[in-house]
């Protein structure tokens, strides 16, 4: 993957409004914040917003029968998420949510968008659905990256992430296969074309 250059092509995006705005998407462990962190060091005045940030409280989540769905598109504030990518692209200073993943929560307004700031890299898996109401967030991209990982491979590095998180390898594997690979799949399934694809098949 030469960084170097997605991050001369995105600087290449004329500015609206003195903002552009770019989707990095990809199913659960495909590589999504790595790649929007080193484009972040190589795109000047450039600022990550991860989606993660969106996700439901725990308590809302149980009280409607979706936290073992946790990571699904129906267990996000997706409406929040318009809202802030709308805010966004008014170049002003912003705060916006964050997610804590060692305490499984959100952190309310843990992320700055400052008025200098020129290129903001919206990373998550859901932000190309052609679904509603997602589908109302891709008229904001001015780019989007995809990256595409085998099934294969996603599971290997989902299993990982669950062992890093104290799973045992049954159970790491039980989770990745009852939920995240399903997740990845709908999104996969249910996406409409990135303007750049990362495959890593």
């Amino acid at each position: 993957m030469d960084v170097e250059r997605i991050a001369r092509s995105i600087e290449d995006i004329p500015l609206k409004n003195g903002r552009r705005i770019v989707a990095i998407v990809g199913p659960p462990a495909s590589g999504k914040s790595t790649l929007a962190a080193d484009l972040a060091q190589k795109v000047d005045n450039a600022r990550v917003l991860p989606m993660d940030g969106f996700h439901r409280d725990n308590s809302d989540l149980r009280a409607h029968g979706l936290l073992e769905r946790k990571g699904a598109p129906e267990t996000f504030d997706v409406l929040g998420l318009e809202g802030t990518v709308k805010e966004v692209r008014d170049a002003q200073t912003l705060y916006f949510p964050t997610f804590d993943r060692a305490h499984d929560c959100t952190v309310p307004n843990g992320g700055q968008i400052r008025e200098s700031d020129e290129t903001i890299l919206v990373e998550g898996n859901y932000l190309l659905l052609n679904i509603a109401p997602w589908d109302r967030l891709i008229d904001f991209w001015d780019f989007s990256i995809m990256l595409d990982v085998t099934p294969k491979e996603l599971e290997r590095r989902l299993v990982d992430r669950w062992l890093a998180h104290g799973h045992t390898e049954e159970a790491a594997l039980a989770r990745a296969r009852s939920n995240d690979l399903p997740n990845a799949l709908f999104m996969q399934e249910h996406s409409v074309a990135a303007d750049l694809v990362i495959s890593q098949r």
